[in-house]
């Protein structure tokens, strides 16, 4: 019998404390919860999701006794290999995401599951933000903006981490907590770790009175740095705790674990502006940045010609992009302001400063918002725009580098032409020039022989530019990582090594907190466990896994997310492409994925493609997804063309058992039908869809049987029910609301003065969303073509529009019908059709607003919420609940899916009279989880209006 590994061991003994679903060591989950947007890659032995500070400092314990390493892992956004590990993973989950305001938004203390966006959102009321902003803001959690001193666009090093932490809580490598915020915290660890504290302070003495070190450091952060520990914490601070507090941003998860932090914010001017100014040259551009240091502006984000022509065919962009000369760069000049007068004069200081200094156009600046969030998307896809151009089977790279400014241009000069040296011909340059921090992005390959020297060869020599020749900084924002770690003596010589050592050795003497992270005796750790990226489907090979889709995938707290999905799509395709050279345990290991990957991949996936509107290059997991599906389910065409042919009777027994299951109800109440329909469905193996309380009432079809409209001459609209609409009607428990929503829809057009159109043969047409979600293509096709013939005899050939009652069949429309056909959704044709014909008077509630993922990817939110607050006083927008995660069927079938994605509703929703929507289905999920009863955002209208 096989002794048991020390992870077995570890996962055994914390299965006591922590539920077996939250020790993961199964080869599907550790791969994909151990990858991270770096070029690295190490598959974690055990991944613990601890929920609370007493299931962390365990685990600490137990990997302490036996001297297994832990890495922590937030979002795993990082881009230097610092959130990888082959040993123990500490993965935030839900329970890591609280937060506290402080002194009127002054403050803001956020545990480290928090996105960087959330807390901007929260902060956004009382005019304030946290000083961070990395690009990845929307995606990144504050324990990794903190534990790398992630800064960004406009931040600078003034309003970084290290700068604007007011206190921090922390849980060292040996269990102990510290709250620098509770004074009895403090003295208490004064108490308990006085060798730690009084070391910190020694530190500090010895370092100020080694004179030229203290000056070195000092000048160092006048750069963006977080090459190594933050020294400067040490000439800055002589108090032992203010050392430690300061010394844990940008630590990487190598010195403790950052419970919690409390962040002085900054103000966050409303008023805004940007201009995209071109220069001919690189040293106009450089020269251009230097002037526009003296000058009141947010940002100079700056992009070389390669840059610029990597995103100069995306929507919206200025021809001017594709005419410039090779040579040409631009910089993105962003500038704010408390008031408009306070903006205007910024930017004539602008103008002003930039006067005598050629370019290739008239600088212009905007305040148009559209076109401002425009300029800074695009931006901010800059690096994951060239992974999308890499050739297959490549990964992406992106060095980041800061000189000082005033040698700003000889530097990328010099960058530029080590980088052609060793023929990196396709990198980019951009970065926030202000600070004389850039990036370099580049496709590399490491299969071909010569690949990986080459690469080492580049890093010796930009390591010996930018560290020793230009005293810059070899990671400006992004953190030392595993990337940068063999070169960290290189950059700061041999005594602020040794410093470095000696801080690793006061906060974790057995170092198993991140182990080669920051530090490492090992030459070549950057070129070690190189991350593999085959070829696996055309659809999602450009994904280079950043990670950036992940906070808005319904499944991500339950399964997998759309990165994890691809990294696992991934390692199936390079083990079946090794064919017959696969070992047994190889072939072992493909089995359990294909089997693991039909549940997590598959089964809990709502393909709903809000992932496409978060990824910089549009990809839509769901897409490979479906296609997945098309395959496994090759052999149900036949039955999904016997339903498409006989849809309209299909639709009848949808509803007839709807009349069953609410007669059971009746009689046997809501709980009893619960626990018998449960009870079936995990007889039947989860074939039998579950039932539940929110189901509604069957919808009365006959309300469809209708005449035109007579008398006075009206518009016309053609309307068209979905199959939804059609068969589920009103919420059994909804005392609010007793219509279907085809019964609202037809009252509100009437009231609005439209004649209404029905289709011929209503009951049979579907769009074929239902079919093409499982992979029906060929069915889907036909219902569509189907479709589309009806509603271009009812409109005659697109002369009026058509309505659609739900969003997502709306969108499934407009993708596949023909181009004449002007179709509606119903908040876009309710806010620019009918408010202006109703009288509103808003209703006094406070009520829930669900924008749908289908609304979303139409950019339909702005409308969504506009609509609701033109008909009710007080309307609630639920934080961080995308998806809902119903997805058609999924919320009968795979109803953890929806619950999962809906946790936290109800207790945002509390209070509210009831939640709106546009799509039935999803209506049913919302009601169940939030507590209240959701119905058709048209209810609304409807019911705050007045026709004219």
């Amino acid at each position: 019998m096989t002794a048991p590994t020390p992870w077995q061991e570890l996962k055994a003994a914390l299965a006591g404390t922590i539920p077996a679903e939250r020790l993961i060591d199964d080869p599907l989950r550790t791969l994909a919860y151990g990858t991270d947007a770096s070029f690295y890659r190490l598959i974690p032995r055990l991944v613990v999701r601890p929920e609370n500070e007493e299931e962390l400092r365990l685990t600490l314990a137990e990997c302490r006794s036996r001297g297994l390493p832990v890495t922590f892992r937030a979002a795993g956004t990082s881009l230097s290999g610092q959130a990888v590990t082959d040993s123990v993973l500490v993965q935030l989950g839900r329970g890591w995401r609280d937060h506290e305001i402080l002194d009127e938004g002054r403050g803001i203390r956020l545990q480290p599951g928090v996105i960087g966006a959330r807390a901007n959102a929260l902060l956004a009321p009382f005019g304030r933000k946290i000083g961070p902003d990395p690009a990845s803001i929307a995606s990144c959690m504050i324990g990794g903006i903190a534990a790398n001193n992630a800064s960004g666009m406009c931040c600078g090093t003034a309003q970084n981490s290290y700068r604007t932490v007011r206190d921090i809580r922390v849980i060292l490598a040996d269990g102990s907590l510290l709250d620098t915020a509770v004074g009895e915290s403090v003295a208490a660890f004064r108490r308990s770790h006085g060798g730690l504290v009084e070391g910190l302070e020694s530190l500090s003495a010895e370092t100020r009175a080694n004179t030229a070190l203290a000056e070195k450091i000092r000048h160092k952060y006048r750069l963006k740095n977080t090459t190594g520990y933050a020294l400067n914490s040490l000439v800055d601070f002589t108090d032992g705790i203010e050392i430690l507090k300061h010394l844990m941003i940008g630590s990487e998860g190598t010195l403790g674990f950052i419970s919690a932090i409390t962040y002085d914010t900054v103000v966050d001017e409303s008023y805004k502006a940007a201009a995209l100014t071109f220069f001919p040259d690189m040293a106009t551009t450089c020269r251009a940045t230097i002037a526009l240091k003296q000058v009141p502006v947010s940002a100079v984000e700056l992009m070389d010609r390669a840059a610029l022509r990597s995103v100069q065919d995306k929507p919206g962009m200025p021809e001017v992009l594709k005419t410039l000369p090779e040579g040409a760069a631009a910089l993105l000049i962003d500038v704010r302001g408390n008031d408009a007068v306070e903006l205007e004069a910024r930017m004539q200081a602008v103008q002003a400063t930039l006067e005598g200094i050629q370019t290739l156009e008239p600088v212009a600046f905007t305040r148009d918002a559209d076109a401002y969030a425009r300029y800074w998307k695009i931006r901010k896809g800059l690096f994951p725009a060239v992974g999308a151009v890499r050739e297959t089977g490549t990964t992406v790279i992106i060095e980041d580098v800061a000189f000082p400014v005033e040698r700003l241009d000889a530097g990328v000069l010099a960058l530029t032409e080590t980088f052609h040296r060793h023929g990196y011909h396709e990198a980019i340059l951009f970065g926030h020039a202000l600070e004389g921090n850039l990036h370099f992005v580049f496709p590399q390959g490491f299969e071909k022989p010569g690949e990986v020297k080459r690469y080492q060869a580049l890093m010796d020599e930009v390591a010996q530019l930018v560290g020793v020749e230009y005293g810059g900084s070899l990671k400006a924002e992004h953190g030392t990582g595993r990337n940068m770690a063999p070169y960290v003596e290189l950059e700061w010589g041999p005594e602020a090594y040794d410093l470095m050592w000696r801080i690793k050795a006061l906060f974790d003497p057995g170092n198993l907190l991140n182990p080669e992270v920051i530090l490492s005796r090992n030459p070549t750790l950057h070129l070690e466990n190189l991350k593999p990226l085959p070829a696996a489907d055309p659809i999602v090979d450009k994904c280079i896994e950043c990670g950036f889709c992940e906070h808005v995938c319904p499944s991500r707290d339950l399964t997998l997310t759309p990165r994890q999905r691809i990294v696992i799509a991934r390692e199936m395709a390079r083990l079946e492409a090794m064919g017959e050279a696969l070992s047994s345990q190889e072939a072992a290991r493909l089995d359990t994925l294909r089997r693991d990957y039909r549940y997590a991949g598959d089964e809990t996936c709502a393909a709903d493609g809000l992932c496409a509107t978060q990824c910089p290059v549009g990809i839509n997991t769901g897409d490979l997804v479906r296609e997945m599906r098309r395959e496994r389910h090759a052999g149900k065409a036949d039955v999904a063309r016997r339903v498409g042919r006989h849809f309209s009777g299909v639709t009848r027994m949808a509803r007839g058992a709807l009349n069953i299951a609410g007669a059971a109800r009746l009689v046997f109440g809501d709980r009893l039908t619960s626990r018998a329909s449960g009870g079936a469905r995990r007889l039947s193996r989860g074939r039998l869809p579950q039932w539940t309380p929110a189901l509604p009432r069957a919808a009365p079809i006959r309300v469809l049987r209708r005449s035109a409209t007579g008398g006075v001459a009206r518009d016309k609209v053609v309307y068209l029910p979905s199959c939804a609409t059609r068969v589920f009607g009103a919420d059994h428990h909804d005392r609010g609301e007793s219509r279907s929503v085809m019964e609202i829809t037809l009252s509100l057009l009437d009231k609005a003065g439209y004649e209404v159109i029905l289709p011929e043969m209503i009951g049979h047409l579907c769009c074929g969303m239902a079919f093409q979600s499982k992979g029906q293509f060929d069915e889907a096709r036909h219902k569509a073509r189907e479709l589309n013939r009806e509603l271009l005899v009812a409109s005659q050939n697109g002369r009026y529009p058509v309505l659609s009652d739900t969003s997502p069949c709306t969108l499934q429309m407009q993708e596949h019908l023909d181009e004449r056909l002007t179709l509606m959704e119903p908040v876009a044709f309710a806010h620019d059709h009918l408010l202006p014909r109703l009288s509103i008077t808003p209703l006094d509630e406070r009520i829930a607003v669900h924008v749908t993922c289908s609304s979303t990817r139409m950019g339909l939110a702005d409308r969504f919420v506009a609509l609701a607050k033109a008909c009710a006083r007080d309307v609630v927008v639920p934080a961080e609940i995308t998806c809902c995660g119903f997805a058609g069927d999924k919320g009968f079938n795979t109803p953890e899916l929806n619950a999962s994605a809906l946790e936290g509703l109800a207790e945002q929703v509390a209070g509210c009279s009831a939640g709106y929507s546009n799509s039935r289905t999803c209506e049913i999920g919302l009601s169940q989880h939030g507590g209240i009863p959701y119905r058709s955002i048209l209810s609304l209208l409807d019911r705050a209006s007045q026709g004219r």
